[in-house]
């Protein structure tokens, strides 16, 4: 199932972020604390204004004592059915789209990419522990980690930890599909 032009993650997250701040009994002031994100970033969230990083919404989510899936999912949504999008590049057409979430340590997560000729994401690292593997689909997709660049070609795949800096890169002339499990 493809996701809908107009869903974006920005759809449930503020107000999952400030039903999940309440429950916990948070002022945005204490959730920007233990988290890390500013306070005027939890407070443009809980807006539907701001822009943050995944590795931005673990640490809210961490602090809130949920998963990612529960800040950017519809709460009534299965978790095998998820279809939401949770990040946009800078150039149409680049996005990454929440597919499924299943249990793991804490839970593991499909997503769907895309990124257009000469886009990328800059991940930042996640806490020990924290795997990825990644399957290009159509294109290629270089990686780069702190400890390696690897270029992985359609129908080849990748697997890696994210405890340390990465990035994915399109630097071919087509668009690059590839799908991204994340484990935790």
């Amino acid at each position: 199932m493809q996701p809908s032009d107009s869903s974006d993650v920005l759809t449930h997250l503020s107000r999952n972020v400030r039903r999940l701040r309440l429950a916990a009994g948070l002022s945005q002031a204490a959730l920007a604390d233990q988290s890390g994100v500013s306070r005027r970033t939890v407070i443009k969230l809980e807006a539907g204004e701001a822009n943050i990083s995944l590795t931005g919404l673990d640490r809210l989510a961490e602090s809130l004592g949920v998963t990612f899936v529960d800040l950017v999912a519809e709460p009534s949504a299965p978790r095998s059915s998820i279809n939401e999008i949770v990040w946009r590049g800078q150039l149409p057409g680049s996005v990454a789209t929440m597919m499924a979430s299943v249990p793991a340590s804490k839970e593991a997560q499909l997503l769907i990419w895309t990124l257009m000729p000469t886009e990328c994401y800059v991940g930042e690292p996640d806490p020990a522990g924290w795997s990825e593997m990644v399957l290009v689909l159509e294109g290629s997709l270089r990686i780069e980690t702190t400890t390696e660049t690897v270029t992985v070609q359609a129908g080849e795949h990748y697997a890696f930890a994210t405890d340390q800096d990465f990035t994915y890169i399109n630097d071919g002339e087509q668009l690059t599909r590839f799908a991204r499990i994340v484990v935790s």
